[in-house]
């Protein structure tokens, strides 16, 4: 029964994870801290976005537990809590690239089919 449990508990975070990860400057937060820790200005300046905008997002993955947070100074570092998500990150971007590229291959043919 406790594995059961255990089970249920794994899919109820899996999907919550899931559900902050459903942001594209969320992502791509994530993305950039793969290099290592960044400030909320280094961020803004890598994605060309305001820095509110930044802010909200990096609270939404704090408070998540996606990434941690260090103070040095008058500065906030942030880092991802557990850089071995970057493996499923990369793995779907795999697969959508690998989409992508059927996509534009049926696109094509469609085309030439329209032409014909």
């Amino acid at each position: 029964m406790a594995e059961k449990n255990d089970s249920k508990l794994i899919y109820e975070m899996h999907a919550q994870v899931c559900s902050v990860l459903s942001n594209a400057k969320r992502l791509e937060i994530i993305d950039l801290l793969r290099a290592g820790e960044r400030t909320a200005g280094g961020l803004t300046r890598a994605m060309g976005v305001s820095k509110t905008n930044v802010s909200q997002q990096l609270a939404v993955l704090r408070n998540k537990g996606i990434l941690l947070s260090r103070r040095e100074d008058q500065h906030i570092y942030y880092r991802l809590a557990f850089p071995g998500m970057l493996k499923a990150y990369d793995l779907l971007r795999q697969v959508l690239l690998l989409r992508l590229r059927e996509q534009g291959k049926a696109a094509a043919r469609l085309g030439r089919k329209n032409r014909a």
